[in-house]
């Protein structure tokens, strides 16, 4: 999970909001988008990553999986909603709050990057990505460290 965001509402800007983040944050390595059969997906994939008119194609690869039709879900993705869902519905004050689901969002995305091994990767996303990034055995602590390095002239 490269970028992901709650909202009150589900629509083609804040589809594009999230688009454009998650382009920002790879240095537009992107190559592949997998989403559910949403009417606003592609519009959006076209207006942040673009379109070729010498191709007549996206400049990435939109992979829809509609799960309605039987194509299956986007596993990945639905189990870590789930997650997140999940805490969201047991933490007292969270219900409702998009400020507190979004803060938790950002540490499901660094604990799925930098922490948790990944079962089909066989090691954290952060070490195929960024291999000359040493975080050691606590890594937690060592991108707190690296945060307030990188921000100390702001705290």
């Amino acid at each position: 999970m490269v970028g992901g965001e709650f909202s009150k509402k589900r629509n083609l800007e804040e589809v594009k909001k999230v688009l454009s983040i998650a382009k920002y944050k790879t240095e537009k390595q992107v190559e592949i988008v997998t989403t559910d059969g949403w009417t606003a997906y592609p519009r959006a994939i076209k207006k942040v990553y673009g379109f070729s008119n010498k191709t007549h194609k996206l400049n990435i690869y939109h992979k829809q999986v509609n799960a309605s039709q039987g194509e299956g879900f986007n596993i990945k993705i639905e189990r870590l909603h789930n997650s997140v869902r999940h805490r969201i519905k047991t933490f007292r004050g969270f219900h409702g709050s998009i400020d507190g689901a979004n803060t938790l969002l950002k540490g499901y995305s660094l604990y799925y990057n930098f922490i948790r091994k990944h079962q089909s990767l066989g090691k954290c996303p952060y070490e195929l990505a960024c291999p000359e990034l040493k975080l050691g055995l606590d890594k937690w602590m060592s991108l707190i460290k690296i945060f307030i390095s990188q921000h100390k002239n702001h705290l």
